[in-house]
Formats: C-alpha cells, sequence, structure tokens
C-alpha cells in the first residue's frame, strides 16, 4: 500500500502470530532482494482500553518508529478491506499514544494526530530549555536553524527558499544522527508558498528520504504555524501528493487529511 508515495508492506497480525526480527524486517524493506517498502505496517489486536487495534510500524533499516500518518491511512483501508472492521471510524493505539482514523465520503482519510510537543525533553532534544528555533553547526562550519518538536516521534523542520534545490540528503543525514537528537530525527525541509500553502521534502529516520511523511507535514504545520508563517488551515505539496493540515493552535490536536492506495497483495517467506 502506499500514502502519496510513502509506501508499506502491511502484515496482519491479528490472525496469524507475527514477530519481526530486524534482520527480517530489512529483508521484506529491501527493494532488490526483498518486496521493498519505506515502512512495514504490523496490525495487531487491540491493547489499549477503548482502542480497535495496536499498531507498529518498523523502519526499513528494522528499527521501530512510534508514529507514521501515511501508514495509518493506509491501515484504516487494510482493516476495512480485510473484514477485520466494518467501522468508518478507528481509535488506534501506538508505541507512544493513540490515534483516532475517519474514513471520508471522497476515500480519503482524515486522521487525529495528536498534540505536538515542543518540551526539548519530550521531543526529545538536547537542550535545557525551550525555544521557538535553534542552530547547530555542522561539517565544514555551516550553521543550520531548524524547529524542533515531537508528533509521537522527533522532528526537526527547516525553512528553505526552494524545496527543489535544497540539500535534503546531505543535511537529513547529519542532521538525523546528530547528538542534539539523542533518539535521532526526521528532518523537514519547508517552503512556504503563502499563508495556505507550502511545499516539503522529509528525510525520515531510519527510512532516508520519502515521498511522503505524514507526522512530517504535521510537524511543518506546526512549526510554521508558531512561527506566524501558516494559518489554521494548510496544504502541503510532497514530492508523492498533497495532504491537508489542520490546527488551531497550541494544546490542541492536528488534523491530517489525505489519500491511501493498495497496491497489491502476497505472500512472503520469512
Amino acid at each position: 500500500m502506499h500514502g502519496l508515495g510513502n509506501d508499506f508492506v502491511v502484515f496482519d497480525a491479528t490472525r496469524q502470530s507475527l514477530v519481526l526480527s530486524p534482520e527480517q524486517a530489512r529483508f521484506i524493506a529491501d527493494r532488490h532482494f526483498g518486496i521493498g517498502c519505506d515502512q512495514i505496517l504490523l496490525v495487531e489486536p487491540a491493547k489499549a482500553a477503548g482502542t480497535d487495534f495496536h499498531y507498529r510500524i518498523l523502519n526499513s533499516d528494522g528499527s521501530e518508529s512510534a508514529q507514521c500518518g501515511n501508514g495509518a491511512r493506509c491501515f484504516l483501508h487494510f482493516v476495512r478491506e480485510q473484514g477485520l472492521t466494518d467501522k468508518e471510524s478507528l481509535k488506534v493505539s501506538v508505541r507512544n499514544g493513540a490515534l483516532e482514523l475517519q474514513l471520508q465520503p471522497d476515500g480519503m482519510v482524515r486522521v487525529n494526530m495528536g498534540v505536538p510537543n515542543f518540551e526539548p525533553a519530550m521531543v526529545p532534544i538536547a537542550a535545557e530549555t525551550r525555544d521557538t528555533s535553534y542552530r547547530l553547526m555542522l561539517d565544514e562550519g555551516h550553521e543550520v536553524e531548524f524547529a524542533a518538536l515531537s508528533m509521537g516521534n522527533p522532528h526537526a523542520v527547516i525553512r528553505v527558499d526552494d524545496v527543489y534545490s535544497a540539500p535534503v540528503a546531505e543535511l537529513g543525514a547529519q542532521l538525523e544522527t546528530h547528538s542534539f537528537f539523542p533518539e535521532r530525527a526526521n528532518i523537514g525541509f519547508l517552503q512556504v508558498l503563502d499563508r495556505g500553502h507550502g511545499r516539503l521534502r522529509v528525510f525520515e529516520r531510519g527510512a532516508g528520504e520519502t515521498l511522503a511523511c505524514g507526522s512530517g507535514a504535521c510537524a511543518a504545520m506546526a512549526a510554521g504555524r508558531l512561527q506566524g508563517w501558516f494559518d489554521e488551515a494548510v496544504e502541503l505539496a510532497l514530492p508523492g501528493g498533497t495532504l491537508r493540515l489542520e490546527w488551531s493552535g497550541e494544546g490542541q490536536p492536528i488534523y491530517m487529511t489525505g489519500p491511501a492506495q493498495k497496491v497489491y497483495e502476497g505472500e512472503v517467506e520469512i
């Protein structure tokens, strides 16, 4: 499945016992020797009261992620197509909280992505006090300024003049593993077009640059809103397509709306 080109291998772990090692996850995600994907999604039985399912995300490098917005939209379509539920609205637990998913009349999925957290200890980042932006000196004396926040997973958001020419691979790799981010981070490169539109590319933790990143789009919306760049509703164009974000302000959840697409079904021996 994919959400705007951010692609996933999705497993039903409610009707079969499934535990994947990091090595097995890397094999599945390998685009030459395995199936090929950005992330692996595991649909598991509910573990928390008041939820319908549990949702796990494995990155292509075998590490586990706590959040994936594009995957969440695929999750809803998957469980309905597989006959695991007929509900149009679901609440699913993830490693760091819960998501609320709602199928729209046009087939789009609206996701309550939760409340963004800017507190340094919660992102986490190596800073003692919260600020609207931070600065780091990277290789060869290059200084970079960015916002930092958590959407259930850590994000940095850099404003750029032109997202197409931004050094996503170079800066993304340096910042993802920088000691400022003790749990690594997703690195977003945001171009603001006007108060309701922007362009975004994201270098994802454990996966590299992807065609779209739902939690990264939410992070860019939150950072841009606090900086005074965006209004309450924004459309962000990513390489794989456009997401709609809504956020009324601090202490409130961000809502993300976008598509999900099934590509094919199959079997794999692991």
